[in-house]
């Protein structure tokens, strides 16, 4: 527990979606479609994560995580920032919420035991203590500095085994450039070669992309309601995948009565105009 967080202990949520995060339906489908398509393959390899907020995808992580599996999550949660900008984008975005004691509080309602927690920058990770070719699943959602995803990306490049598949989150969003940055960088410096794109986030793999994109086209996503679409990226094939939410149904609009309607209707023009501004003006006064 972090000797910084004296806050009373947070309520445990009843379910996964009362988790406050930024993990949306395609992206939780992908996460499991992909996970059990490697259990169902005979894969095991451990699982990362670096960057959790208050544990929504780690939450969904444990739930894949096989026997003799470590799942790793990275975090500063509440401890300061190793260097002025990350400490800004902490203040701005997180530093209100994200402690370690409400990330546990989230993980054991949904798991009996923890993860193996690292309460410190991402770029710990890169001492070796995640084995090389360990991993077969790594989610970064972590800074949004280009020098740190640039950094996670390589702690993550080295901890995937054959085929391991890297998630990497807001990759596109207007307020990241950072993480778009240094995800093309990867693409088109070290050989990651992409095999899905959702609105929130990048999958890739060092390995045989053939084959994960196999994985993910075994599942008839279009008949689910998913959009699927498939790209060329400098000659490599890509699909896009995701799921619009239901639009709210439309207000009926107002309907006026049917003297309204007649009077309105009969008037001269002048007259009609005369009425409506009455009505404008009463509604104001009202």
């Amino acid at each position: 527990m972090s000797a910084l967080d004296t806050s009373a202990a947070p309520a445990a949520p009843a379910a996964p979606d009362d988790v406050p995060g930024w993990f949306f339906r395609a992206d939780r489908e992908v996460f499991s479609h992909l996970l059990d398509r490697q259990t169902a393959a005979g894969t095991s390899g451990d699982l990362l994560e670096m960057g959790a907020y208050l544990g929504r995808s780690a939450i969904l992580l444990g739930n894949h995580l096989q026997s003799g599996e470590t799942f790793t999550v990275c975090d500063l949660f509440d401890l300061d920032a190793p260097d002025d900008e990350n400490s800004a984008e902490m203040s701005m975005s997180y530093r209100e919420t994200l402690t370690r004691r409400a990330f546990e509080t989230n993980y054991r309602a949904f798991h009996p035991e923890l993860p193996v927690i690292v309460q410190a920058p991402t770029s710990v990770l890169a001492d070796g203590r995640i084995a090389a070719d360990s991993c077969r699943f790594v989610h970064i959602d972590a800074s949004h500095l280009y020098e740190h995803v640039a950094g996670d990306i390589l702690v993550a490049r080295d901890a995937l085994a054959k085929n391991g598949v890297v998630a990497l989150d807001d990759y596109r969003a207007p307020h990241t450039p950072g993480v778009a940055a240094a995800v093309w960088e990867a693409v088109f410096t070290l050989g990651l070669r992409p095999v899905l794109l959702t609105p929130e986030k990048f999958y890739g793999t060092w390995g045989d992309a053939d084959a994960v994109r196999a994985d993910l086209l075994a599942r008839d996503w279009r008949a689910e309601g998913f959009r699927l679409d498939e790209e060329h990226l400098a000659g490599q094939v890509c699909h896009r995948l995701a799921w619009d939410e239901p639009a709210p149904p439309a207000r009926p609009a107002p309907q006026r009565s049917l003297s309204r309607r007649v009077a309105l209707d009969v008037l001269p023009p002048f007259a009609a105009r005369a009425v409506r501004r009455a009505l404008r003006n009463g509604r104001k006064a009202a």
